[in-house]
């Protein structure tokens, strides 16, 4: 809802808090290791909206020239601060909303990568293209930032396969299999569910996936989903963006039961900064404003009155604050359930507009590196969280889809042919 939207990026207590560390900070000696170690290890992000606030930047809508990163922009992520928050490479999301329907999904698709392509091009001292592990690598030892796509949402296929080969082959290396809305073929995670998880058409995606060497992205799917997913990927997952419903109990998090099949798998969850999915509190108070605001919008309908209703509601119930500790509890949950190879950071930055106290944009990774390192963490586990696990997982997908492509050949099967004429969904 927009407005419910509108109403949490004005909350003051969610504002940005601090940008200048006390000096008793800049001596602490595990921020200093931290640095260290971000030095050799490239750290991985997992999902960055960027283009997607470029495209949406009231300023200059879709201008990747005006939204100058080697300037001050509006949101979390410019070049000084990327360089600040030690990145070395980052999977920059190329979302499109579900909800789309004005000509199709394709279009809008084709229109993010474009954009997600030319920030990359326009700045060829910090950013290069990447495709592979050894371009990551590579790009590293340069000084750059290796530069990879991510697809947020499997509805921009249009249920056809030879739309995924296409997406691949423009520089796609992950795709979240749903976004928000239950697809044709999956469950989404925040919508109703319709088929129990994956279609057999929903399965055949993965298994093209796997033979292309496209990261099968389950943050945001269904419980269901994913477990179905687990069952016939042939190459480590990813969740590029969640945390753990052991500790938050969202929608969007991840249970403790398929945390545990991710050594089997191989598999990263990549934790996220996302307030709601970090603090119960947080994610209980957003619930509670969510249903305030249906209930509002059922029964108010001058839209004056409903806006006075909920920012009434708002100004007598404070925003709790998500904060730094609360992530590296996420962090720490993971580890102890699925070990310390199965870890790594998405922080969703560009993506969210409230954000979490001690992580407010790109430049903050090593504070929670610090954080880690003053919880006992070794660097051994440390390089894994950074980016070591998620280049493994490169790897083996790299690996997986050699194999394949030796052994099949694309796929051509329709969801017609796989699961039969559509169903209505209402």
């Amino acid at each position: 809802m927009p407005l419910v939207r509108a109403l949490r990026a004005l909350l003051p207590a969610l504002a940005l808090v601090s940008a200048a560390a006390p000096a008793a900070a800049q001596a602490d000696s595990a921020l200093e290791r931290a640095r260290k170690l971000l030095r050799s290890t490239p750290l991985i992000d997992g999902h960055n909206d960027l283009p997607w606030a470029i495209r949406e930047v009231e300023t200059a809508p879709r201008d990747v020239a005006r939204y100058d990163l080697r300037g001050q922009v509006p949101g979390h992520t410019d070049l000084a601060r990327l360089r600040a928050g030690m990145v070395g490479a980052q999977f920059w999301s190329v979302y499109i909303p579900g909800e789309i329907r004005d000509s199709g999904y394709a279009r809008v698709q084709l229109e993010q990568i474009d954009i997600a392509r030319r920030i990359v091009a326009r700045y060829p001292d910090r950013l290069a293209p990447a495709l592979t592990a050894d371009d990551i690598r590579r790009e590293f030892k340069r000084g750059r930032i290796g530069s990879l796509l991510g697809m947020e949402g499997g509805h921009a296929l249009e249920n056809s396969l030879g739309a995924l080969r296409a997406y691949h082959a423009l520089g796609a290396r992950y795709m979240t299999l749903t976004h928000n809305v239950t697809l044709d073929w999956a469950d989404a995670a925040l919508d109703t569910a319709r088929h129990g998880g994956l279609t057999e058409f929903g399965r055949e995606v993965v298994r093209e996936m796997n033979r292309l060497g496209m990261l099968v992205d389950l943050s945001h799917v269904s419980p269901a989903t994913m477990s179905d997913a687990l069952d016939v990927a042939e190459a480590p997952i990813i969740f590029s963006h969640s945390a753990a419903r052991g500790l938050v109990e969202h929608g969007r998090n991840v249970p403790d039961s398929i945390l545990a099949r991710l050594p089997r798998n191989g598999g990263v969850i990549m934790v996220t900064f996302v307030p709601d999915f970090v603090s119960q509190k947080v994610a209980d108070w957003a619930a509670a404003l969510d249903a305030l605001a249906a209930q509002v919008s059922a029964s108010v309908t001058d839209s004056t009155d409903r806006t006075r209703l909920l920012e009434s509601w708002v100004a007598a119930h404070p925003a709790p604050k998500a904060t730094l500790a609360q992530v590296a509890d996420h962090i720490d949950h993971v580890r102890k359930v699925a070990g310390a190879s199965h870890v790594g950071i998405g922080s969703d930055f560009d993506g969210i507009t409230n954000v979490v106290v001690g992580l407010e944009d790109v430049s903050t990774f090593p504070a929670l590196f610090a954080e880690l390192i003053r919880r006992g963490w070794s660097d051994g586990d440390l390089r894994k969280l950074a980016g070591e696990n998620l280049l493994r997982v490169l790897r083996a997908s790299e690996s997986t889809a050699a194999r394949l492509q030796r052994e099949r050949q694309p796929s051509t099967r329709t969801i017609e042919e796989l699961d039969g004429p559509a169903q209505p969904t209402s």
